[in-house]
């Protein structure tokens, strides 16, 4: 491990501690930060990198698990039909999505504003 990454690793322990500190405490974000002389900005840069670093440390040991070893980083290939023929094909179906084990299938009768709390927790959780 290089000294780049153990540094990471170091604030990210330390951030994790203030930000349970902060949720301990009980007080808003802002006033947190106040009493603690940093930047709400700064505060929330740090939270968004222990989710990242959790939702990394949870996919691989879901891999392990399954006992198979997961690349770094991964892309899928999406393949989108041509616009006249999407149109012939498309039907109120709904939304069907695979994230690792997980299946999600919405129909089109959902209410868009849980659809839309919904991938907002997606998002920050990931």
């Amino acid at each position: 491990m290089n000294t780049r990454a153990i540094a990471t690793e170091y604030r990210l322990a330390q951030w994790a501690q203030a930000l349970q500190e902060h949720k301990a405490s009980g007080a808003s974000i802002k006033t947190f930060c106040e009493n603690k002389g940093v930047s709400k900005n700064t505060y929330l840069y740090w939270q968004r990198k222990l989710r990242e670093s959790a939702c990394k440390q949870l996919a691989l040991k879901q891999a392990e698990t399954a006992g198979r070893n997961l690349p770094a980083q991964s892309f899928a290939e999406i393949r989108i039909a041509e616009p006249a023929r999407m149109l012939e094909t498309a039907q109120p179906s709904g939304i069907h999505m695979e994230i690792g084990v997980a299946r999600i299938t919405i129909d089109s009768t959902y209410p868009t504003d849980q659809l839309a709390a919904l991938l907002r927790e997606l998002a920050r959780s990931c």
